[in-house]
């Protein structure tokens, strides 16, 4: 006995069904699908049931006819691909897999890119019709240099240009597809700006955004820079990174600070507050089979820690974009932490991340606020770490007309903790 319940792709358009899909929709007692795909087949036997957007209740309907007419065929039409974003998972979890066929179609994201004969093996691809996901799509835009976007018609092309813009992501080029398969079929590419102001694209539409060349150097052109440049090791000059001017845990600061997380090869390190990543990329010339973690809020800052991840040939950094403490749950348990940012929810960022800390792990806190030395020794010792406290003054020489004069620069207090078996329990 088949199963009862048969998911057919519709592809673009009827012309994208096989032999086997028009065989199986002309036999059905029950024919279900949105009034468009519908209205292809008003002329067949089959009854017709409209989908809606009461999911929840054509669901229902479908148990309740398996249930009592288990014999009965029951074809549904979906657009595309049932499990390529579509209908087929949902109903599948559903109804269970025992119940459903799913026979697939062409997506319509293979149909753009075969329109502008590119290759889609290395886009990424995010759906924002009907779902909220403008911070996935954003960490996207950052990692990658082609991706397809499912739109709807509130997050349409011109929201989405305008979204990119107000972002920072103007780097990109611009594919409307417009009612892919029909025959008012059209794409075309914009700038963003033009995107942005032309308030109407026809419905059904998709998106490809693809890097402007221009913006965005090949691997290979990447890789010869990264060749050139002198080796990175502790301390490295501040000019190396791509930082927000005065925004960088100093050279100096930062070897002293290496030197008080004790890494080990195999450590997993969490840095957070990551600033331009200078401590995760010197870190890496201890980590070299483990893994470092820089968690950051500010966009303008990932997108630094990108590039020097870039810059010098860091593999085993992942950059996430978060508030602290939030995202830490989510993370392997780390080895060692350091804390270069915190401002005042300090308190609250180091009890959170230390109940994750693995037992005689090290956290490392950098702070020039006066008020932050009290607030991390006090925290630490209060949940049970061993501490020590050191405070560096760095005076950097400058030229004069006679000779040089040495310039002081903000004192920084490193904080460390060691955490004892029975910390934080």
């Amino acid at each position: 006995m088949t199963n009862p319940v048969s998911i057919i792709g519709m592809g673009l358009s009827p012309r994208d069904l096989t032999a086997k899909h028009i065989e199986l929709i002309q036999s059905a007692d029950i024919l279900i699908g949105g009034a468009r795909h519908l209205a292809y087949f008003k002329n067949y036997p089959a009854a017709k049931k409209e989908i809606t957007k009461d999911i929840k209740g054509l669901i229902e309907y479908l148990k309740d006819r398996i249930k009592d007419h288990p014999s009965q065929s029951i074809v549904i039409l979906a657009s595309g691909d049932p499990l390529f974003f579509g209908i087929g998972s949902v109903l599948t979890n559903a109804l269970g897999p025992d119940n459903v066929t799913v026979y697939p179609n062409i997506t319509s994201v293979a149909a753009a890119f075969s329109l502008i004969k590119e290759p889609w093996s290395d886009a990424h691809i995010v759906s924002l019709h009907g779902r909220d996901r403008k911070k996935e799509f954003l960490e996207m835009l950052l990692k990658t240099d082609k991706i397809a976007v499912f739109t709807d018609p509130g997050r349409n092309p011109a929201w989405l240009a305008d979204f990119m813009l107000k972002n920072g992501f103007a780097d990109f080029d611009m594919c409307v597809f417009e009612q892919l398969g029909s025959s008012s079929e059209h794409f075309e590419w914009y700038e963003l700006p033009t995107a942005a102001v032309q308030k109407e694209f026809s419905e059904p539409n998709l998106v490809v955004l693809k890097r402007k060349k221009s913006a965005h150097e090949s691997n290979e052109a990447k890789q010869t820079k990264n060749d050139q440049r002198m080796p990175l090791y502790p301390g490295a000059p501040d000019s190396w990174f791509d930082h927000q001017k005065g925004l960088i845990t100093k050279a100096e600061v930062r070897a002293v600070t290496l030197s008080k997380l004790r890494l080990a090869s195999n450590h997993i390190l969490w840095d957070l507050g990551a600033g331009s990543g200078s401590v995760s990329m010197e870190s890496s010339l201890f980590v070299k089979t483990g893994k470092i973690f820089a968690v950051e809020k500010e966009l303008d800052r990932i997108r630094q820690i990108q590039n020097n991840k870039d810059r010098f040939g860091v593999k085993n950094l992942e950059i996430i974009n978060a508030v602290l403490p939030e995202a830490l749950e989510n993370l392997p348990r780390p080895d060692r932490i350091f804390i270069g940012g915190g401002g005042s929810d300090l308190e609250n960022i180091i009890i959170s991340a230390a109940q994750y800390l693995n037992d005689m792990g090290i956290m490392v806190i950098n702070t020039v606020l006066v008020a932050n030395i009290d607030t991390a020794l006090a925290t630490l010792e209060r949940i049970g770490f061993k501490t020590e406290i050191v405070q560096v003054q760095i005076n950097r020489g400058r030229n004069m007309p006679w000779g040089k004069r040495l310039e002081a620069q903000n004192p920084v207090w490193i904080i460390s903790g060691t955490k004892e078996k029975k910390a934080c329990e």
